[in-house]
């Protein structure tokens, strides 16, 4: 059984994982703050400032696979990812790092796929996009880069924002001419359990099959909650009656049908 190392294991998408490896793979995983469902003995409490602890803590499992769900600063984390990739230079681990839609937020004139070049303009897709190069120069075919779009859960903190925005009747600002696609934490662990263990490399985009506008979407997750969507208060982005797109699209097809979903599948699911 091979051994997961999950960074990060406590957040949204790293309680999925957990969940949908631990019949599957020998578990560990670190936690800021929260504790998670892992035995005390498999997980551990890192910041990304504690690259001696990191060290040891890959001393000592020894992971077959790390996957990095981190989140916080941008130049801590880089440097975190530059030792984690250092020490695991001379194994045979693979890393899967998630990455996201804003290394392409330089760019909102159409749908991104695996084999365009990263274009950014904020300072978060610049870090993402400075991670993903420094990790494949020192791992090569070792890294994964698993890009991802906004990530939904029944306790996730964008559907939770929501609820509280219906409870205290607090006005939510959403684009009308912002096209996204958006994927569930259940979904995407299901995906990279896939991914892993049918050894695909390179980059990989997941998200929904579709896409919708932003509004559109909150319009129909506050419709199934049966709330009033006087609550949405619409915007044009960059203030332009013009379609822009913030969305990650695949050109593999390597990842099964039964494996992807729509945004109404989402919506269904959350509500």
């Amino acid at each position: 059984m091979e051994k997961v190392l999950i960074l990060g294991a406590s957040g949204l998408v790293g309680r999925a994982l957990l969940d949908e490896f631990k019949d599957r793979f020998d578990l560990y995983g670190t936690y800021s703050s929260s504790l998670t469902s892992l035995p005390d003995e498999k997980q551990f409490q890192l910041e990304v400032q504690q690259i001696d602890k990191l060290k040891e803590i890959i001393g000592s499992i020894k992971p077959d696979i790390v996957i990095s769900c981190l989140r916080g600063d941008f130049d801590p984390q880089l440097k975190f990812h530059k030792e984690l990739a250092q020490e695991l230079q001379h194994t045979s681990s693979r890393v899967y790092y998630f990455s996201t839609t804003n290394v392409f937020d330089g760019d909102f004139s159409r749908p991104h796929t695996e084999t365009d070049l990263p274009i950014a303009e904020s300072d978060y897709g610049k870090f993402k996009i400075a991670c993903e190069k420094m990790l494949k120069e020192i791992l090569d075919e070792r890294v994964m880069m698993i890009r991802i779009p906004a990530i939904w859960g029944k306790n996730s903190p964008r559907l939770n924002l929501i609820r509280e925005s219906i409870k205290n009747n607090k006005v939510i600002d959403v684009y009308s001419n912002l096209v996204c696609n958006n994927l569930l934490d259940v979904q995407l662990a299901k995906q990279l359990r896939y991914i892993i263990e049918h050894k695909l490399k390179g980059i990989i985009h997941l998200g929904t099959k579709d896409s919708m506008a932003q509004g559109q979407f909150f319009e129909q997750v506050i419709s199934k909650l049966e709330a009033d969507q006087s609550i949405l208060r619409y915007q044009s982005y960059q203030d332009k009656d013009v379609t822009y797109y913030f969305q990650l699209t695949s050109n593999r097809e390597d990842l099964p049908v039964s494996l992807q979903c729509t945004n109404k599948d989402i919506i269904d699911y959350l509500v």
